[in-house]
Order: C-alpha cells, then structure tokens, then sequence
C-alpha cells in the first residue's frame, strides 16, 4: 500500500488549503482514512477521519473549519482546511486504516493512530500570522 500527500505549503491565516492523498492497493470506499499532523517538538495528533460507511470525525480543534471527504473513482482523500490558524501549521500525514469494512463507529477508534497500518510521507502546512 502506498500514499502519496500533496498540496501543502504556505499560507496566511484565515486563508485556505486543500491537500490530497492518492492511495494505492487498497481502496479508499473500504478501508477508513485519516489525516494526522505533527508540529515541531509535539506528537503526531489525529485531525480528521472518515469511515467506509460515511461517517466523519473531526479533532475538536479543525471541527468546523476542515472537511475530510474521498473520491472513490480516483482512489483519492482530502482534506480542505478553511480559516486556517497559525497553530494549525505542522506536517500533515494521511493515513489509511488496517480493518477492511470497520463496522465500528466509535470516533475513538479512528482518532487512535494504532487504527491505521499505512502512511503517506507528509505535507508540510506554514500558516504566517
């Protein structure tokens, strides 16, 4: 499995990004996909994620502001980020899950990054205050 990130790069804050993950070997319709991020010096947190079923779940920090959505036919995950903050600059890592089909809907399962077994290389977000 390989994931290949994309669309990062610098931005003012209260602009928009939009960054995309194209995903191959596995599908993006049966397996759940995150996005994670990590700043300087803090560890890798979770941000958004969506489940085969449709289900999205959002870190309370980006919830209203970012939208995880995927394009089956292109095997692609995005994440459109708005009102960017400048605490939101970090690398940002897909990431797609190990469970073909999760029945699970727990949200606490798709924000743990032990649910996910492959990753892209990471986009770095610059948000300049």
């Amino acid at each position: 499995v390989q994931l290949q990130a994309s669309g990062g790069g610098l931005v003012q804050a209260g602009g928009s990004l939009r960054l995309s993950c194209v995903v191959s070997r596995r599908s993006v319709s049966d397996y759940a996909v995150g996005w994670f991020r990590q700043a300087p010096g803090k560890e890798r947190e979770f941000v958004a994620a969506k489940r085969p079923g449709g289900n999205t779940y959002y870190a309370d920090s980006v919830n209203g502001r970012f939208t995880i959505s995927r394009d089956n036919a292109k095997n692609t995950v995005y994440l459109q980020m708005d009102s960017l903050k400048f605490e939101d600059m970090a690398v940002y890592y897909c990431a797609i899950g190990v469970r073909f089909r999760p029945a699970i809907r727990d949200g606490d399962y798709y924000s743990d990054r032990k649910s996910y077994d492959a990753w892209g290389q990471g986009t770095q977000v610059t948000v300049s205050s």
